[in-house]
């Protein structure tokens, strides 16, 4: 039986059908458990954050659910269909529906933003050059990068670069986006500006959004939802959302991980 079963939560059940469903998924490398049985749903429209310490597993986890790793056990669901069941060509078909921005950003340093944001829309569309350069455009300026289309990544700051990943992910007009630490490395004002700009990619785009982050300002900014992974036991031990885990949770390393900046403070 899963420790789903036993975690905090904020409570509500939901009559929608999830949008992303996990199912007793056990995540290992041979014999070492990395997480095991987790069982979570992600609804339709909402950011979910996947938090936790160090070493937890987070990214490990968001490698599963968009199919690089192969679980262990269990089974990740979109809208009810099985995604690590699914033959070839439905998982393709599947992945076409996902945007992901990856911790460093992942942009060819060698191209130009446009280059770089046009490279999926030239791989998997009938699009020609002209359509390309204003979808191209269109991108980079829902991200507020109009102009900097001729740029290339190492003539723009870390968070343009983030925000110019964030258009290359969005070029093939996903539904469902993934964000990998999205504010590494940031200073906190380029920090909450992405933010800013995944509440709206999500109240725009009405896009599903999965976040692995264990940045406090971002989580309390932006998150609907939260699961957190703990690395001792292997296993998630609270989910709901961040800020009534951190008002009623009753497990104390909960607590602690989101209560740490109010200790930080009143310790200076």
């Amino acid at each position: 039986m899963s420790s789903a079963s036993n975690l905090a939560s904020s409570g509500g059940e939901t009559r929608e059908a999830p949008r992303i469903a996990v199912a007793d998924l056990t995540m290992a490398y041979g014999s070492y458990v990395i997480q095991r049985d987790l069982t979570f749903n992600v609804r339709r429209g909402e950011i979910f954050i996947i938090m936790g310490g160090s070493g937890c597993g987070k990214s490990t986890l968001l490698r599963h659910l968009i199919g690089l790793i192969t679980p262990a056990k269990g089974d990740v669901r979109y809208d009810g269909e099985s995604f690590i069941a699914a033959d070839p060509v439905r998982r393709e078909r599947i992945l076409r529906r996902f945007g992901i921005l990856y911790q460093r950003g992942a942009l060819w340093t060698s191209m130009t933003l446009a280059e770089n944001v046009a490279l999926p829309l030239e791989e998997f569309t009938a699009l020609t050059s002209a359509q390309i350069r204003e979808v191209v455009a269109l991108k980079l300026a829902l991200v507020g990068l109009a102009g900097f289309e001729d740029f290339y990544p190492s003539e723009i700051s870390g968070g343009m670069q983030k925000r110019a990943g964030l258009a290359r992910a969005m070029a093939l007009d996903p539904d469902i986006l993934f964000f990998d630490e999205p504010s590494a490395g940031l200073d906190p004002v380029s920090s909450r500006r992405l933010d800013d700009l995944i509440l709206e990619l999500r109240d725009s785009l009405r896009a599903t959004i999965v976040v692995v982050t264990h940045e406090l300002p971002s989580i309390y900014a932006i998150g609907d939802s939260a699961i957190y992974l703990d690395a001792e036991t292997r296993t998630m031990i609270a989910q709901g959302n961040p800020k009534t885990l951190r008002d009623t949770v009753t497990n104390a390393k909960v607590h602690a991980f989101l209560t740490r900046g109010e200790l930080e403070t009143a310790a200076a």
